[in-house]
């Protein structure tokens, strides 16, 4: 008898000839089989590649645990405690402040609507980014100019001396700051009793309410700026010479291969930084302006920080002060996505990759 003749299973009688598995013609049945076994092969491999990488980085890992720990505790665990921004809180409700948060009445926006009312919180918010622009402006590029100069130096010795002296200042404290400069421009400092000597009239700089946004610049930039020479100058130093030379040997002159070799080289950092720094901008130094509020009054000198703490620290309406450090972190959090935004708009990784 022919092959084609010999009469059908009973398998193949019932399934049309189809193997079992399959289904209507297209085989949906066996695909869908493919694609859970493909999901279930990719787990796997998913799952043998994180441990491959955990027996390789757990000492690293281990390392990181105390870092991980000290964030969580202190940075992550107290944002809980916003909830007290929409209370009424009371900390002496109970010797335990989570107890007493529990059991503080619940006033929903009432406090970010007394904030909102309030035309010292305004006039606070205009003095921050008042400070903040012109701190971005005049001290922000100071670390980048001084970063260039060091780099050309060509002894290593003057160098080290010249980063030396201008990164002291960082380590001062904010009285030690304020101090110096009141010896310098108060009204009993050395330009004061100089004018006098030489038959002028004194004058105190530090009293002045018209220019303290100019005086609180000038100390962040002496106090601060060998901070910003430090990531400047480890950015200059991954340049290759080679890049150097080559421009020098097309005829390109320092300005030249400053402007076309070392300020490409800086691009990234300085974009990452002024991300950070805007994400910065509604904390423009709470110190330094508490220690000189007395002297220029709180019509200068009032900002965010001070506007919380005097309105709501030290009058112990802690939930007045809590709604306006949570609009505080909300806005400098918006500022931040936003120049992050700017700089993938303009070719940079900034704070994260898109």
């Amino acid at each position: 008898m022919s092959h084609s003749t010999v009469p059908r299973s009973r398998a193949d009688a019932t399934t049309g000839g189809r193997t079992p598995g399959e289904d209507a013609p297209g085989g949906s049945v066996g695909k869908a089989a493919a694609r859970r076994a493909a999901r279930r092969a990719g787990r796997r491999t998913g799952r043998l590649e994180l441990r491959l990488r955990f027996r390789r980085d757990r000492t690293l890992i281990l390392m990181t645990l105390p870092a991980v720990a000290l964030v969580l505790v202190f940075t992550y665990i107290p944002v809980l405690g916003n909830v007290v921004a929409f209370q009424d809180y009371d900390p002496y409700l109970s010797d335990n402040g989570f107890v007493a948060m529990l059991q503080s009445p619940w006033v929903g926006f009432e406090n970010f609507q007394r904030i909102f009312e309030d035309s010292a919180f305004w006039h606070a918010v205009q003095n921050t980014f008042v400070l903040f622009f012109l701190q971005l402006v005049l001290y922000f590029p100071i670390p980048i100019l001084l970063a260039l100069l060091i780099n050309s130096v060509v002894r290593p010795r003057v160098r080290a001396v010249a980063q030396a002296i201008m990164y002291l200042p960082h380590f001062f404290s904010w009285v030690l700051v304020v101090t110096v400069f009141q010896q310098i421009f108060g009204g009993a400092g050395i330009i004061a009793q100089t004018l006098r000597q030489h038959g002028h009239k004194g004058i105190d700089l530090m009293t002045d309410p018209g220019i303290f946004k100019f005086l609180v610049t000038a100390e962040g930039v002496w106090k601060d700026a060998g901070w910003g020479i430090i990531v400047f100058l480890a950015a200059l130093s991954s340049v290759s010479n080679d890049l150097y030379e080559a421009a020098a040997m097309d005829g390109a002159g320092r300005w030249r291969r400053m402007w076309h070799v070392t300020l490409p080289a800086l691009r990234p950092v300085i974009a990452l930084l002024l991300v950070l720094r805007v994400g910065d901008a509604l904390t423009v130094g709470f110190e330094q302006l508490l220690l000189q509020r007395d002297s220029v009054g709180p019509g200068a000198s009032e900002v965010l920080d001070t506007y919380v703490w005097w309105n709501g620290i030290r009058n112990q309406d802690f939930g007045y002060a809590a709604a306006a450090g949570l609009v505080k972190g909300v806005v400098g959090l918006g500022l931040v996505l936003t120049a992050n935004k700017v700089a993938h708009l303009m070719g940079e990784q900034g704070v994260y990759k898109k």
